[in-house]
């Protein structure tokens, strides 16, 4: 199996299983990204999260359980590291149902070869949950990054060795308005990408003026 995809879904009231325009935002993620991948295990909190995303989704989707440290998304990355059976890994938060198809067809061809490829903004701050890994270096280093107590994804990126960064002026080719990057964690956000679901209402073009006037 040569790829696998984590999405990262903790809690049964997180965003994952709010709803954006009546279906479910961890939808839309599976959505984006079933034929990139061999498989897609999505890690959750507890066995009662499990059931109840189980009846939303495909059959197919596997879910891994975090028990230890529910509030680090690096602790519920290594869970999805360890049940991946991909060589690369792709991370995506469940409240992201924006992502970009070719991006992230982008990142797996990238990373081959790599520790991981992970974009990174002008300030240079990567953005590690949307990002591809080399899965057994990724276990390697986020149990190493976990051991010295630290609980950020940030971290684990700093401990790989031969991470390729993407630049913003890559990711605009694909994604110009960096919508893949939007991720809902309030019914705030949810109201917002309800409207970034909807079309842009089309300009109406002005008339020209007649030559007489």
């Amino acid at each position: 199996m040569d790829r696998s995809a984590v999405i990262l879904a903790g809690g049964i009231s997180a965003e994952a299983v709010a709803e954006l325009e009546g279906k479910p935002l961890l939808c839309y993620v599976i959505g984006a990204i079933g034929d990139l991948v061999d498989e897609i295990v999505v890690v959750v909190d507890s066995q009662e999260c499990a059931d109840a995303y189980a009846e939303r989704v495909d059959p197919d989707i596997k879910f891994a359980i975090n028990q230890d440290n529910p509030e680090s998304q690096l602790s519920e990355a290594l869970t999805g590291f360890e049940a991946a059976k991909g060589e690369y890994t792709l991370v995506l938060p469940a409240g992201s149902p924006f992502v970009n198809h070719e991006l992230l067809s982008l990142l797996f061809e990238l990373c081959v070869g790599k520790s991981a490829v992970v974009p990174r903004w002008t300030n240079q701050e990567p953005e590690p949950l949307h990002a591809v890994y080399c899965t057994e270096k990724a276990i390697d280093a986020a149990k190493a990054v976990l051991s010295e107590g630290k609980l950020d994804m940030a971290s684990m990126v700093e401990k790989l060795r031969g991470v390729r960064y993407l630049s913003t002026m890559v990711i605009e080719q694909l994604d110009p308005d960096y919508r893949s990057f939007f991720t809902a964690t309030t019914p705030a956000d949810l109201r917002k990408a309800s409207a970034m679901s909807k079309p842009k209402p089309k300009m109406a073009k002005s008339k020209k003026k007649s030559k007489h006037q």
